[in-house]
Protein backbone atom coordinates (compact mmCIF):
# COMPACT_ATOMS: atom_id res chain seq x y z
CA UNK A 1 0.00 0.00 0.00
CA UNK A 2 1.21 3.89 -0.24
CA UNK A 3 1.34 6.33 2.72
CA UNK A 4 2.51 9.00 4.09
CA UNK A 5 5.39 8.83 6.93
CA UNK A 6 7.05 12.08 9.02
CA UNK A 7 10.02 11.33 7.85
CA UNK A 8 12.05 14.40 9.82
CA UNK A 9 9.43 16.47 11.70
CA UNK A 10 9.92 20.14 10.70
CA UNK A 11 8.20 22.84 9.42
CA UNK A 12 5.52 21.59 6.57
CA UNK A 13 7.03 23.99 4.35
CA UNK A 14 10.32 21.79 4.71
CA UNK A 15 8.64 18.77 3.40
CA UNK A 16 8.47 16.36 6.36
CA UNK A 17 5.93 14.03 4.97
CA UNK A 18 7.06 11.36 2.60
CA UNK A 19 5.18 8.89 0.52
CA UNK A 20 6.23 5.45 0.63
CA UNK A 21 5.35 2.12 -0.67
CA UNK A 22 4.94 -0.71 2.52
CA UNK A 23 2.90 -3.83 3.46
CA UNK A 24 -0.38 -3.45 4.20
CA UNK A 25 -0.82 -3.80 8.11
CA UNK A 26 -1.90 -7.26 10.08
CA UNK A 27 -4.36 -6.91 12.65
CA UNK A 28 -3.85 -7.72 16.22
CA UNK A 29 -5.85 -10.68 17.53
CA UNK A 30 -8.32 -7.72 19.08
CA UNK A 31 -7.73 -5.18 15.89
CA UNK A 32 -9.39 -4.59 12.29
CA UNK A 33 -8.09 -4.03 9.44
CA UNK A 34 -9.45 -0.52 7.61
CA UNK A 35 -9.80 0.07 3.88
CA UNK A 36 -9.54 3.96 4.66
CA UNK A 37 -12.16 5.94 2.43
CA UNK A 38 -11.62 9.72 3.62
CA UNK A 39 -9.42 10.93 6.51
CA UNK A 40 -9.73 14.12 8.10
CA UNK A 41 -6.87 17.02 8.45
CA UNK A 42 -6.21 17.88 11.78
CA UNK A 43 -4.52 20.20 13.24
CA UNK A 44 -2.91 18.06 15.91
CA UNK A 45 -1.58 16.07 12.56
CA UNK A 46 0.32 19.68 11.84
CA UNK A 47 1.71 19.39 15.39
CA UNK A 48 3.16 15.30 15.07
CA UNK A 49 4.28 16.37 11.63
CA UNK A 50 6.42 19.85 13.14
CA UNK A 51 7.64 18.64 16.07
CA UNK A 52 5.21 20.48 18.67
CA UNK A 53 4.13 16.68 19.80
CA UNK A 54 7.36 14.81 20.82
CA UNK A 55 8.20 11.44 18.43
CA UNK A 56 6.39 8.89 20.43
CA UNK A 57 7.26 6.50 16.90
CA UNK A 58 9.43 7.12 14.50
CA UNK A 59 7.97 7.23 10.27
CA UNK A 60 4.26 7.60 12.09
CA UNK A 61 1.75 7.83 9.32
CA UNK A 62 -0.63 10.78 10.49
CA UNK A 63 -4.51 10.99 10.74
CA UNK A 64 -7.35 10.07 13.41
CA UNK A 65 -10.22 11.19 11.62
CA UNK A 66 -11.06 8.24 9.58
CA UNK A 67 -13.80 6.76 7.92
CA UNK A 68 -13.43 3.51 5.99
CA UNK A 69 -14.64 -0.01 6.01
CA UNK A 70 -13.50 -2.92 7.99
CA UNK A 71 -11.14 -5.37 5.24
CA UNK A 72 -10.13 -8.13 7.93
CA UNK A 73 -9.97 -8.49 11.26
CA UNK A 74 -7.92 -10.01 14.60
CA UNK A 75 -8.72 -13.45 15.91
CA UNK A 76 -10.31 -12.45 18.65
CA UNK A 77 -12.73 -9.87 17.40
CA UNK A 78 -16.57 -10.07 17.17
CA UNK A 79 -19.26 -8.26 16.39
CA UNK A 80 -17.97 -6.71 13.17
CA UNK A 81 -18.13 -7.68 9.32
CA UNK A 82 -16.15 -7.21 6.34
CA UNK A 83 -17.85 -4.35 4.88
CA UNK A 84 -18.58 -2.55 7.98
CA UNK A 85 -18.11 1.02 7.86
CA UNK A 86 -16.37 2.06 11.23
CA UNK A 87 -14.72 5.23 12.46
CA UNK A 88 -11.18 5.62 13.96
CA UNK A 89 -10.34 8.29 16.05
CA UNK A 90 -7.84 9.85 17.80
CA UNK A 91 -8.00 7.70 21.00
CA UNK A 92 -6.78 4.03 19.84
CA UNK A 93 -6.51 2.11 23.73
CA UNK A 94 -6.50 2.74 27.13
CA UNK A 95 -4.77 -0.44 29.55
CA UNK A 96 -9.18 -0.46 31.26
CA UNK A 97 -7.58 -0.90 34.26
CA UNK A 98 -5.90 1.91 36.00
CA UNK A 99 -7.77 4.10 38.58
CA UNK A 100 -9.00 6.66 35.89
CA UNK A 101 -10.07 4.14 33.72
CA UNK A 102 -12.36 2.88 36.52
CA UNK A 103 -13.97 5.70 37.24
CA UNK A 104 -14.70 6.31 33.90
CA UNK A 105 -11.96 8.94 32.66
CA UNK A 106 -10.21 6.95 30.61
CA UNK A 107 -8.76 10.07 28.66
CA UNK A 108 -6.73 10.25 31.52
CA UNK A 109 -5.39 7.04 31.30
CA UNK A 110 -1.13 6.89 31.82
CA UNK A 111 -1.53 3.77 29.22
CA UNK A 112 -3.22 5.48 26.66
CA UNK A 113 -1.96 5.24 22.87
CA UNK A 114 -3.19 7.34 20.37
CA UNK A 115 -4.06 7.10 16.16
CA UNK A 116 -1.47 8.82 14.28
CA UNK A 117 0.93 9.22 16.58
CA UNK A 118 1.82 5.98 18.97
CA UNK A 119 0.55 3.71 15.68
CA UNK A 120 0.14 4.31 11.84
CA UNK A 121 -2.89 6.30 11.10
CA UNK A 122 -4.86 7.27 8.49
CA UNK A 123 -3.03 8.78 5.77
CA UNK A 124 -2.84 6.03 3.92
CA UNK A 125 -4.43 3.53 2.29
CA UNK A 126 -5.20 0.81 5.24
CA UNK A 127 -5.00 1.29 9.33
CA UNK A 128 -5.88 -1.00 12.10
CA UNK A 129 -7.55 -0.28 14.97
CA UNK A 130 -8.78 -2.14 18.20
CA UNK A 131 -12.18 -3.38 17.40
CA UNK A 132 -13.33 -1.86 20.90
CA UNK A 133 -12.16 1.61 20.04
CA UNK A 134 -13.27 1.60 16.34
CA UNK A 135 -17.04 3.65 16.44
CA UNK A 136 -20.24 2.87 14.57
CA UNK A 137 -21.35 5.94 12.19
CA UNK A 138 -24.67 7.44 11.63
CA UNK A 139 -26.15 6.93 8.60
CA UNK A 140 -27.07 9.57 5.62
CA UNK A 141 -23.71 11.73 5.57
CA UNK A 142 -21.07 10.08 3.60
CA UNK A 143 -17.37 9.27 4.63
CA UNK A 144 -16.19 12.72 3.43
CA UNK A 145 -19.01 14.55 5.58
CA UNK A 146 -18.19 12.30 8.96
CA UNK A 147 -14.28 12.26 9.15
CA UNK A 148 -14.19 15.66 10.71
CA UNK A 149 -16.91 14.54 13.52
CA UNK A 150 -14.30 11.87 14.44
CA UNK A 151 -11.81 14.29 16.21
CA UNK A 152 -12.71 17.99 15.55
CA UNK A 153 -16.28 17.34 16.55
CA UNK A 154 -15.79 15.30 19.41
CA UNK A 155 -13.07 17.39 20.74
CA UNK A 156 -15.50 19.93 20.49
CA UNK A 157 -17.88 18.42 22.26
CA UNK A 158 -15.60 17.92 25.42
CA UNK A 159 -14.46 21.33 25.25
CA UNK A 160 -17.66 22.29 25.71
CA UNK A 161 -18.69 19.98 28.25
CA UNK A 162 -16.17 21.14 29.80
CA UNK A 163 -16.76 24.96 30.00
CA UNK A 164 -20.15 23.91 31.53
CA UNK A 165 -21.93 26.43 29.95
CA UNK A 166 -25.28 27.23 31.54
CA UNK A 167 -28.63 26.69 29.61
CA UNK A 168 -29.14 29.47 27.28
CA UNK A 169 -25.81 30.80 28.04
CA UNK A 170 -23.13 32.82 26.21
CA UNK A 171 -20.44 31.15 24.92
CA UNK A 172 -17.39 32.44 23.32
CA UNK A 173 -15.28 31.08 20.48
CA UNK A 174 -11.88 31.79 19.83
CA UNK A 175 -10.45 30.68 16.79
CA UNK A 176 -13.10 28.84 14.23
CA UNK A 177 -11.51 26.07 12.52
CA UNK A 178 -12.19 22.59 12.28
CA UNK A 179 -13.62 21.91 15.94
CA UNK A 180 -15.18 25.33 16.19
CA UNK A 181 -17.68 25.20 13.19
CA UNK A 182 -18.59 21.75 14.75
CA UNK A 183 -19.05 23.15 18.60
CA UNK A 184 -21.04 26.07 17.29
CA UNK A 185 -23.62 24.32 16.19
CA UNK A 186 -24.37 22.26 19.18
CA UNK A 187 -24.54 24.86 20.95
CA UNK A 188 -26.52 26.71 19.08
CA UNK A 189 -29.04 24.08 19.01
CA UNK A 190 -29.04 23.89 22.86
CA UNK A 191 -29.73 27.04 23.14
CA UNK A 192 -26.59 29.47 23.06
CA UNK A 193 -25.59 32.79 22.69
CA UNK A 194 -22.27 31.94 20.42
CA UNK A 195 -19.62 34.70 19.72
CA UNK A 196 -17.03 33.95 17.58
CA UNK A 197 -13.87 35.50 17.87
CA UNK A 198 -10.87 34.71 14.87
CA UNK A 199 -8.66 36.40 13.08
CA UNK A 200 -9.71 34.90 9.51
CA UNK A 201 -12.41 36.97 7.47
CA UNK A 202 -13.58 33.70 6.02
CA UNK A 203 -13.98 32.09 9.08
CA UNK A 204 -16.20 34.81 10.87
CA UNK A 205 -18.46 34.72 7.54
CA UNK A 206 -19.14 31.14 8.48
CA UNK A 207 -19.71 31.79 11.91
CA UNK A 208 -22.36 34.13 10.88
CA UNK A 209 -24.25 32.24 8.14
CA UNK A 210 -24.16 28.99 11.27
CA UNK A 211 -26.19 31.18 13.38
CA UNK A 212 -23.23 33.28 15.67
CA UNK A 213 -24.62 36.40 17.04
CA UNK A 214 -21.63 38.15 16.25
CA UNK A 215 -17.94 37.40 14.73
CA UNK A 216 -15.05 39.90 15.47
CA UNK A 217 -10.91 39.64 15.49
CA UNK A 218 -9.46 37.30 18.02
CA UNK A 219 -8.56 40.11 20.11
CA UNK A 220 -11.57 42.22 20.23
CA UNK A 221 -14.06 42.09 23.32
CA UNK A 222 -17.27 40.41 22.56
CA UNK A 223 -20.18 42.32 22.66
CA UNK A 224 -21.49 41.07 25.92
CA UNK A 225 -19.73 38.97 28.81
CA UNK A 226 -19.48 35.52 28.59
CA UNK A 227 -20.41 33.04 30.87
CA UNK A 228 -17.83 30.36 29.03
CA UNK A 229 -15.19 30.55 26.16
CA UNK A 230 -13.58 27.70 24.59
CA UNK A 231 -9.91 28.54 23.23
CA UNK A 232 -9.21 26.47 19.97
CA UNK A 233 -6.62 28.08 18.64
CA UNK A 234 -2.83 27.55 19.76
CA UNK A 235 -2.59 30.38 21.02
CA UNK A 236 -1.48 31.11 24.71
CA UNK A 237 -1.28 34.81 24.19
CA UNK A 238 -5.49 34.34 23.94
CA UNK A 239 -5.74 32.86 27.00
CA UNK A 240 -5.85 36.24 29.03
CA UNK A 241 -7.67 38.12 26.02
CA UNK A 242 -10.64 35.13 26.92
CA UNK A 243 -10.52 35.26 30.38
CA UNK A 244 -11.08 38.86 30.39
CA UNK A 245 -14.18 38.46 28.53
CA UNK A 246 -15.72 36.23 30.95
CA UNK A 247 -17.95 37.40 33.58
CA UNK A 248 -18.13 36.75 37.08
CA UNK A 249 -17.77 32.67 37.56
CA UNK A 250 -16.61 32.43 34.11
CA UNK A 251 -14.84 29.20 32.49
CA UNK A 252 -12.36 28.98 30.05
CA UNK A 253 -11.85 25.69 28.18
CA UNK A 254 -8.30 25.10 26.53
CA UNK A 255 -9.07 22.43 24.03
CA UNK A 256 -5.43 22.07 22.09
CA UNK A 257 -3.23 19.54 22.67
CA UNK A 258 -0.83 22.12 22.25
CA UNK A 259 -0.69 25.71 23.13
CA UNK A 260 1.84 28.16 22.80
CA UNK A 261 3.45 29.81 26.15
CA UNK A 262 0.84 31.45 27.96
CA UNK A 263 1.92 34.98 29.31
CA UNK A 264 1.43 36.20 32.44
CA UNK A 265 -1.81 36.58 34.35
CA UNK A 266 -3.37 39.66 36.50
CA UNK A 267 -4.85 38.16 39.26
CA UNK A 268 -7.69 40.92 39.21
CA UNK A 269 -8.08 41.42 35.83
CA UNK A 270 -8.35 37.79 34.69
CA UNK A 271 -8.75 35.45 37.23
CA UNK A 272 -10.37 37.34 40.38
CA UNK A 273 -14.51 36.76 40.88
CA UNK A 274 -14.47 32.62 40.70
CA UNK A 275 -13.15 33.01 36.88
CA UNK A 276 -11.64 29.26 36.41
CA UNK A 277 -9.07 27.70 33.66
CA UNK A 278 -9.75 23.95 32.54
CA UNK A 279 -7.61 22.01 30.10
CA UNK A 280 -9.04 19.14 27.37
CA UNK A 281 -6.97 15.87 27.27
CA UNK A 282 -8.60 13.95 24.84
CA UNK A 283 -12.12 12.33 24.72
CA UNK A 284 -13.76 9.09 25.95
CA UNK A 285 -15.45 6.75 23.58
CA UNK A 286 -18.39 7.75 25.91
CA UNK A 287 -18.01 11.47 25.01
CA UNK A 288 -17.57 9.90 21.58
CA UNK A 289 -20.91 8.34 21.58
CA UNK A 290 -22.95 11.17 22.45
CA UNK A 291 -21.38 13.82 20.13
CA UNK A 292 -22.16 11.08 17.15
CA UNK A 293 -26.12 10.93 18.25
CA UNK A 294 -26.38 14.86 19.11
CA UNK A 295 -24.88 15.17 15.78
CA UNK A 296 -27.32 13.20 13.86
CA UNK A 297 -30.07 14.53 15.91
CA UNK A 298 -29.14 18.06 15.36
CA UNK A 299 -27.91 17.87 11.65
CA UNK A 300 -24.20 19.06 12.46
CA UNK A 301 -22.41 19.37 9.29
CA UNK A 302 -19.27 19.79 8.73
CA UNK A 303 -17.92 22.44 5.86
CA UNK A 304 -15.58 19.96 4.36
CA UNK A 305 -13.25 21.17 1.89
CA UNK A 306 -11.44 17.65 -0.08
CA UNK A 307 -7.93 17.07 -1.55
CA UNK A 308 -6.71 13.68 -2.98
CA UNK A 309 -4.55 11.98 -0.40
CA UNK A 310 -1.76 12.34 -2.67
CA UNK A 311 -2.06 16.24 -1.22
CA UNK A 312 -1.34 15.30 1.89
CA UNK A 313 1.13 17.89 2.73
CA UNK A 314 -0.52 20.51 0.22
CA UNK A 315 -3.37 20.51 3.25
CA UNK A 316 -1.27 20.71 5.99
CA UNK A 317 0.33 23.80 4.73
CA UNK A 318 -3.26 25.57 3.88
CA UNK A 319 -4.39 24.61 7.73
CA UNK A 320 -1.53 26.01 8.70
CA UNK A 321 -1.55 29.30 6.57
CA UNK A 322 -5.64 29.29 7.57
CA UNK A 323 -6.55 29.03 3.64
CA UNK A 324 -10.13 27.42 4.54
CA UNK A 325 -13.07 27.53 6.55
CA UNK A 326 -14.29 24.36 8.43
CA UNK A 327 -12.13 21.42 7.70
CA UNK A 328 -10.05 19.86 5.19
CA UNK A 329 -10.58 16.19 4.34
CA UNK A 330 -7.82 13.76 2.16
CA UNK A 331 -9.95 11.45 0.02
CA UNK A 332 -7.77 7.85 -1.56
CA UNK A 333 -7.77 8.79 -4.81
CA UNK A 334 -6.91 5.19 -5.78
CA UNK A 335 -2.95 5.17 -5.61
CA UNK A 336 -0.15 4.60 -7.01
CA UNK A 337 -0.21 8.23 -5.91
CA UNK A 338 1.29 11.24 -7.89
Amino acid sequence: MYAWEVAEPGPVESGPLRLVEKPVPVPGPDELLVRVGACGVCRTDLHVSEGDLPVRRAWVTPGHEVVGRVAGMGAKVTGHGVGDRVGVAWLRRTDGTCAYCLRGAENLCPGSRYTGWDSDGGYAQYTTVPAAFAHPLPGGLDDIALAPLLCAGIIGHRALLRASLPPGGRLGLYGFGGSAHLCAQVALAQGATVHVLTRDPAARRLALDLGAASAAGAYDAPPEPLDSAILFAPVGDLVPVALRALDRGGILSIAGIHLSDVPPLHYERELFYEKEIRSVTSNTRADAREFLALAEQHRVRATVHPYPMSHAPEALKDLKAGRFDGAAVLVDDGGPWH
